[in-house]
């Protein structure tokens, strides 16, 4: 797709070899713009190249200008795809902002510039700050504005059948000085059963077409053992014992063991696995149904059913993440959860949301959760509050939360001083209530405590919905 927006060319030399705004871009960064320019070269013909701003898996994102028509110069975002990138994620990547984006807090798209297996996708530029740069200094109406226009681009995607799969902070850029807000990359997005974007129908055939994720580690029971037959060299097995014997923290302080497993449902799949800790696979593992399950998102925002390889997975993935965000968000801490995998995410959410009910919630979509000890569930406003310094902490406590980088959740590099040891706070009066915060921490109200306990739902089919959490009190008046 050609451009019609430029009336000038930029040399490539003067492109590479110009400053942005904040500090003059590396070594590094001139070679892959140059690199870009040989790989793409009809984007000389329209854009001055001036920095590269975000680097992914799949993706580069780099900062361009472009003269108008009118004369006026705009900036402009260009993300560069990686080559080895399937074609078909890439046009689905590029219908979905076609399509959905451009409106309702979703990013949309201008130009598509492609060479060969090179693909650029050109959207408008929108200045914005990192969520970690600015978690410390938001006030709590901050907070809620920033929530109802992440689900607001939630319910706008969910409409059409889109799921994103990867919402958190850094795909939903927010610029604080302007309150604007865009969900931006679609490279991991899938589709629901009745999709309105076609090409994500496409590629929901060509996933399931694909061989079972038996080679990673499923988390149905646990994985893998060597084979002495053509079919089992292509199948690892399924073994039970793996994953009890792993420890993981548990909000208590003691170890505790966490293991998933499919429930027996039949007098077939009563029979005992005869292949662990053995050269061979047995015939029991060998029967078990193929089965695909998607995986894809950030660790630490992924829903407990993606966790547990749930294969039936829908729209409800995007609303826990937002409440993932929205649980950082109100405690002042990011990233909130942070798990090296994915039995550890999901120990680190029993420590939250209880062992007991996530087993029960797990049950709900046909898998088994076992856990080696009872985790109790943490009321959200004390955890919060805790974590926030608002609420002095028990002496035998220590927050729930695992390996969280801490910040400055006061604005003064300071956590406000405990009460005294036997002091009580006002009779009717919430803990450290007396500590007047003029960003309202001292007054966040119940509604905002109950919409996060709905978007962290632990069951997907009574988890709250992105069209329903808008109608929530917390928002009245947006």
């Amino acid at each position: 797709m050609e451009s019609p927006v430029c009336t000038e060319t930029f040399p490539i030399d003067g492109c590479v070899k110009s400053t942005s705004k904040k500090s003059k871009t590396s070594r590094s960064v001139e070679s892959d713009i140059e690199s870009l320019y040989k790989a793409v070269p009809q984007l000389a013909k329209t854009f001055r190249i001036i920095d590269k701003i975000g680097e992914g898996t799949f993706s580069s994102v780099y900062l361009g200008e472009a003269r108008m028509r009118d004369g006026s110069r705009d900036m402009f975002a260009l993300k560069h795809l990686i080559p080895i990138s399937h074609p078909t994620r890439i046009a689905a990547e590029l219908q979905c902002l076609t399509v959905v984006g451009g409106r309702e807090n979703v990013m949309g798209v201008e130009y598509c510039f492609r060479k060969e297996d090179h693909v650029v996708i050109v959207m408008p530029y929108m200045e914005h700050q990192a969520i970690i740069d600015v978690i410390g200094l938001l006030s709590f109406e901050e907070v809620r504005l920033y929530i109802y226009h992440l689900l607001k681009a939630l319910r706008h995607i969910h409409q059409f059948g889109v799921i994103h799969r990867d919402i958190k902070p850094n795909n939903f850029l927010y610029n604080r000085k302007a309150k604007t807000f865009a969900l931006v990359d679609f490279g991991l997005a899938q589709g629901t059963a009745d999709t309105q974007i076609k090409l994500l129908k496409d590629l929901l055939g060509i996933r399931k077409a694909q061989r079972p994720v038996f080679s990673e580690r499923n988390l149905n029971s646990c994985t893998s053992a060597a084979s002495t037959t053509k079919q089992a060299n292509k199948t690892e097995s399924v073994r039970p014992g793996d994953l009890s014997n792993r420890r993981f923290p548990s909000a208590r302080g003691g170890p505790a063991s966490v293991r998933t497993q499919k429930p027996q449902r039949t007098a077939q799949q009563t029979f005992t696995c005869s292949c662990f800790q053995t050269d061979r696979v047995c015939n029991v593992c060998l029967a078990r149904k193929q089965q695909v399950a998607p995986r894809a998102g950030t660790p630490g925002f992924r829903a407990p059913e993606v966790l547990t390889k749930c294969p039936n997975q829908g729209t409800a993935i995007d609303v826990w993440s937002a409440g993932v965000i929205l649980l950082s968000l109100l405690s002042g801490r990011y990233p909130f959860f942070k798990a090296s995998d994915d039995m550890i995410a999901l120990a680190q959410i029993m420590t939250i949301r209880g062992s007991r009910e996530t087993g029960r919630a797990a049950k709900a979509f046909g898998k088994a959760v076992l856990c080696s000890r009872e985790l109790p569930r943490l009321d959200l406003r004390e955890l919060c509050e805790t974590l926030r310094g608002r609420r002095p902490l028990p002496d035998d406590e220590v927050p729930p939360v695992t390996d969280c980088k801490d910040t400055d959740i006061d604005g003064t590099g300071k956590t406000p001083a405990p009460l005294p040891k036997g002091q009580d706070p006002t009779p009717g009066e919430k803990p450290w209530s007396g500590l007047h915060d003029e960003r309202g921490w001292d007054r966040v109200p119940d509604e905002a405590y109950d919409l996060l306990d709905r978007l962290l739902d632990l069951n997907p089919n009574s988890r709250i919905t992105a069209a329903l959490a808008l109608q929530h009190p917390l928002f009245k008046g947006l």
